[in-house]
């Protein structure tokens, strides 16, 4: 302990140790010391020593460091105390503040490093490097993490977050293979204490920095939904740094990641940003803070609609921000009072981004009305402040930018401005767009001049019926003189020599106005002064600043030959190309119009739509024009090339084209016609299929319930056989005849029921079988009728008519054997019970014998319909196979009725079965009287043995009462 004494306490005697021994002293007693006390306090020395000796500290002790981080981590102060001495010795902010607290102290006079802090800096790359060199110290301190020990958790936090800061691609390889790495880090925003958590922020900054793999991950670990949860906890737009650190974060995660953008759009987070924007009437005394915030916020819904994204993508959000409102509030955010300028600036580009190429937010933004009185649309107060020379640059671009966009593909927009221009439409009462456009076109600023060319060109993009339209505008220049077209306006401004960018400005106009367009061509063409203006300007050798004209120049006098229709004589194609070859050069032409490309301030704005530049006078290219250079270029120098010949040779040839596209066109108008007409074919077949499976369904349900009552009926004849074997073997017992039979005739009551309800279920079945034959028969006569002219149809109908009325006879027949069948059981339970008591009746044997004889001749009958039937059924056959060869449609169905009628006979079997049945019942009946005429009883009449037996049996029943 007096080691540390002298350490930490006051100077001994004697010569002082160096900074440096202290330090391996130090290091010795941490990797040597088995008490952890000795060790405890070894690091902490270490630590209060780590700034001052920042170089000595990290060289010797780091492994000693981490060894503890490893051996000791059940420990959190020591643990805790390594963490920290990390941390200072890798960390360059505090060296410096530090270094320069020290000097400031010591008043040191030595001539500082020409790069102090780039040695600091080196320093802490120097020690991150040592430290990532084996990945596993990486995931220990990730493991680190894991402790809630505030003491251990915060300085492992801190110096993952400066290890990101120095070496942060390597980093994030190692922690994207670490398992749950991302995850561990991920649970540091669910932490209560908020340093842990804010500070949790800042890591998850430095780690999703240009990491679309991380970035992915952090979002699927539900990285918006707690994002979005502490936004509004802190107050939203009026939060503090917080906020400021998730909305970074956000825009980390979204940015240029089409997934998480995705996946963002999908969770509804778009509609939990409207609540941002909502800004009250007081906006004074906006906070610092407050303008970061809302400017991150609104970063974040650009980066959502930015136009590097998909169309598809763009086009969904810029949907859902306009169905939740989130458009509704920033336009109402833009038409505010007291709204800072940087905030109002960043708002009129968010807005134009949320609504380009939508046509529905293009609409809405139409819609929109200033709070003035009287009230005026929001474009036309935009366009004032583009057209104010004392309006801020930035603001002023920001709004062409919005008029951009609100014209990009919105054709209908397109006409609603140029017609404001009309002689028609023009209201002396109000300010309109196009008055507006008009005179910037024409004033004195040439900022002016060339925004509000470059909107009246948007105007004019990709839609020729406002070009034309264009062309009826005129303008009055002064009094007494007659009004001048607008088109001879803008080549009169040109020829005046006015500044370069009011020059580029109508050039620009110029070409994407007679881009495409013959007729304006014409126009243009048909002033005898534009031409050897244009001549004469490209001929020149002109300085730096005016071989960009040049290029302009040769651009438009390229379009003049490119789109000539060949209207005007002196002005023909030919004639142009002549022109410049005399005063020009074709080579020189060439040169000139390749100038342009060539500009270095072309192809920055080739790079996005958004018009951004550094200062007003490098405002000369319009993102829209570089796009029709790039498409003009090649096309106008193959045309001035050509000869006579060769164009004479390609109007041939486009003839010829044009001819062979015609000819496709009907070709494709006929394939269109088959494709529908199969289409047509596949439904007819897909339904007749579906048909075919219903049936085939229904066929297969009736064949099983067929089978069923097969079976059903098998038990019955089983049953039945063994009830006539025991009222043999009981009638032949003398003494036990009368319960014997009274038990019989029970069952056979029961048996007789259930066979009437089989017959009932078959009747259904029959009748919903001849349901389905006539609709069948209805079907296939159509179909038979159209393919063979409908002899054959009418025989089969009317055999089937034929059989239809046999078996409406036979059920007829069926019931009336049932009634009788029911009546003749009745009696012979009466007769049975009475067997040993009551005496026959000659006119009861004659009823048997006649029902018999009457069920004879029904059997008879019977077989002479099935005889009959059968006959049928061969002729149907006959006639089926003539119908086979109509159409394979009449065919199946054909095959289908078949079955049924297949079906029928087993019913006709099944019935005739049920015939039989009956016959073995009166069979019964007659044995059972002979019985009893074999035991002496004689057989009375039907109403005396009636009588008789309904007394005997009411007697039995009140014996069997009086028994029980």
């Amino acid at each position: 302990m007096n080691f540390f004494r002298g350490v930490m306490g006051g100077q001994p005697a004697g010569p002082q140790p160096s900074g440096a021994e202290t330090i391996q002293k130090l290091c010795d007693r941490v990797a040597s010391s088995t008490l952890l006390e000795d060790r405890r306090d070894a690091v902490r020395a270490l630590k209060s020593l780590s700034k001052k000796y920042r170089l000595e500290v990290g060289t010797q002790a780091m492994n000693h460091l981490l060894q503890i981080l490893q051996t000791d981590r059940s420990d959190s102060e020591i643990i805790g105390y390594a963490l920290d001495t990390l941390f200072n010795i890798i960390c360059n902010d505090e060296e410096e503040e530090q270094d320069a607290a020290s000097m400031g102290k010591q008043k040191a006079v030595a001539v500082p490093d020409e790069n102090p802090q780039k040695q600091v800096d080196d320093l802490g790359v120097q020690f991150t490097d040592k430290l990532i060199q084996e990945p596993e110290n990486v995931t220990l301190l990730l493991t680190m993490l894991e402790e809630f020990d505030f003491h251990v958790r915060w300085p492992g936090v801190k110096l993952l977050t400066i290890l990101l800061k120095n070496q942060c691609v390597q980093l994030q390889a190692i922690i994207l293979v670490s398992p749950m790495g991302v995850s561990r880090l991920m649970d540091l925003l669910a932490d209560s204490r908020e340093v842990i958590r804010n500070d949790g922020l800042l890591l998850l900054q430095q780690l999703t920095k240009n990491n679309a793999a991380i970035q992915k991950i952090v979002a699927f670990e539900n990285a918006f939904e707690r994002l979005l949860d502490i936004i509004t906890e802190e107050g939203s737009s009026d939060g503090g740094i917080v906020v400021e650190d998730c909305l970074i974060l956000l825009l980390n995660l979204l940015r240029n990641n089409s997934s998480n953008q995705n996946f963002f759009k999908e969770g509804s987070y778009i509609q939990r940003m409207k609540p941002w924007f909502e800004v009250g009437d007081d906006n004074s005394g906006w906070s610092a803070q407050k303008v970061t915030n809302l400017h991150l916020m609104l970063q974040l819904v650009r980066v959502m609609v930015s136009p590097t994204n998909s169309p598809g993508a763009t086009a969904s959000c810029q949907k859902s921000m306009f169905q939740c409102g989130l458009l509704q509030q920033l336009c109402t955010i833009l038409m505010a009072t007291g709204v800072p300028a940087d905030i109002l600036t960043e708002t009129i580009n968010t807005v134009s981004e949320v609504i380009r190429g939508s046509q529905v937010n293009q609409d809405f933004f139409a819609s929109v009305n200033a709070p003035s009185n009287p009230p005026r649309p929001a474009i036309v107060v935009l366009l004032m402040s583009m057209v104010n020379e004392r309006q801020p640059f930035v603001l002023r671009c920001a709004v062409l930018y919005c008029f951009q966009c609100f014209l990009y593909r919105n054709q209908k927009g397109q006409g609603e401005i140029v017609a404001t221009l009309l002689p028609s439409t023009i209201d002396a009462n109000s300010i309109s767009a196009g008055q507006l456009l008009c005179g910037g076109l024409f004033s004195a600023d040439s900022l002016s001049n060339w925004c509000a060319a470059v909107a009246l060109a948007h105007a004019l993009q990709d839609n020729l019926t406002q070009k034309e339209q264009l062309l009826r505008v005129q303008l009055a220049t002064s009094l007494g003189k007659p009004p001048v077209s607008l088109l001879q306006q803008c080549t009169n401004i040109l020829s005046q020599g006015s500044k370069v960018q009011t020059r580029v400005g109508l050039l620009m106009l110029l070409c994407t106005w007679i881009s495409n367009c013959p007729i304006a061509v014409t126009h243009f063409l048909h002033n005898q002064e534009n031409v050897p203006f244009l001549t004469g300007q490209i001929s020149e050798n002109l300085g730096e600043d005016e071989r960009l004209v040049q290029g302009l120049c040769a651009l438009l006098l390229g379009i003049c030959i490119y789109h000539n229709d060949n209207s005007l004589e002196n002005y023909t194609k030919e004639k142009l190309k002549q022109l410049i070859e005399k005063r020009i050069g074709k080579e020189n032409f060439v040169e000139k119009l390749s100038f342009i490309t060539k500009h270095e301030l072309y192809s920055r704005a080739a790079q996005k739509p958004q018009p951004v530049f550094p200062s007003p006078e490098q405002m000369l290219f319009d993102h829209e024009f570089t796009k029709l250079v790039k498409d003009l270029e090649g096309v106008i120098t193959k045309a001035v090339h050509k000869s006579s010949e060769e164009e004479k040779k390609e109007e041939e040839t486009k003839k010829t084209i044009e001819q062979h596209d015609s000819i496709v066109t009907q070709y494709k108008e006929l394939i269109r016609e088959q494709d529908s007409q199969l289409q047509e074919l596949r439904e007819q077949v897909s339904s007749m299929s579906s048909q075919k499976e219903l049936m085939q369904s229904s066929q297969a349900q009736q064949l099983s319930q067929i089978q069923q009552h097969k079976d059903q009926y098998n038990l019955l004849k089983l049953k039945l056989g063994k009830d006539s074997q025991g009222q043999a073997a009981s009638q032949a017992d003398g003494a036990q005849v009368n319960g014997l039979q009274t038990e019989e005739l029970g069952q056979l009551r029961e048996e007789v029921e259930e066979l009437r309800r089989q017959q009932a279920t078959l009747h259904s079945q029959l009748g919903e079988k001849e349901t389905l034959i006539s609709t069948l028969r209805s079907g296939s006569s159509q179909e038979a009728g159209d393919a063979t002219g409908g002899p054959v149809n009418t025989d089969m109908t009317q055999e089937l008519e034929a059989l239809r009325s046999q078996i409406q006879s036979q059920q007829v027949e069926i019931s009336q054997l049932q009634t009788e069948r029911t009546e003749l059981l009745r009696r012979a339970e009466a007769k049975s019970s009475e067997a040993g008591v009551a005496g026959g009746s000659s006119e009861d044997s004659a009823l048997l014998a006649d029902l018999e004889g009457r069920l004879a001749a029904q059997t008879s009958e019977t077989d002479r319909l099935k005889a009959e039937v059968q006959g049928l059924t061969e002729g149907r056959a006959g006639m089926e196979q003539q119908l086979a060869s109509a159409t394979s449609t009449v065919a199946i169905l054909q095959a289908e009725k078949a079955k049924l009628q297949g079906e029928l006979q087993e019913s006709k079997k099944e019935q005739d079965d049920l015939l039989m049945l009956l016959a073995d019942q009166d069979q019964k009946i007659h044995s059972l009287k002979q019985k009893l005429k074999d035991l002496g009883e004689a057989v009375d009449d039907d109403d005396d043995l009636r009588d008789q037996t309904d007394d005997d049996y009411d007697e039995e029943e009140d014996d069997e009462e009086k028994d029980d």
